[in-house]
């Protein structure tokens, strides 16, 4: 795997992601991915502009979250995303863990497909403009 897919961010867990169990609530780690996500593209320079400009709309039809430990307020996590798989489909995985001790405490993936802004039209395999971000040959 390329360095430049994958990226890690860090983060500490504010208050206010907190459920009434004292633990950061379920649908956060959503968010934190996303973060993740959104550093990982912006390595690529291809973030969500870039997508749009080149005439694609990438949205998330799958994702799958395993939770082995909670994560509690002003902890440090560090984030991380992984470009697993390209030519179909765009599959990222994520990593939540502890900043200090390094224990994983959730998984997760997303899966993303090209749509084409102009026709709406869903793309069966990734349009080239991916293969030149990731500098893959076609």
């Amino acid at each position: 795997m390329r360095d430049n897919w994958q990226a890690e961010i860090e983060i500490e867990v504010p208050f206010h992601d907190l459920d009434p169990m004292e633990v950061v609530w379920h649908g956060n780690y959503v968010r934190y991915f996303e973060r993740a996500r959104h550093a990982l593209l912006q390595g690529l320079d291809y973030d969500y502009p870039q997508m749009r400009d080149s005439g694609y709309a990438w949205p998330v039809i799958d994702m799958s979250v395993r939770y082995a430990r909670p994560a509690r307020f002003a902890q440090r996590l560090r984030v991380s995303a992984r470009i697993v798989e390209w030519e179909n489909r765009l599959r990222i995985r994520y990593e939540v863990r502890d900043a200090a001790s390094g224990e994983r405490l959730t998984k997760g993936e997303t899966i993303q497909v090209a749509v084409e802004i102009a026709n709406g039209e869903m793309c069966f395999v990734s349009p080239p403009v991916l293969f030149e971000k990731l500098g893959v040959s076609l």
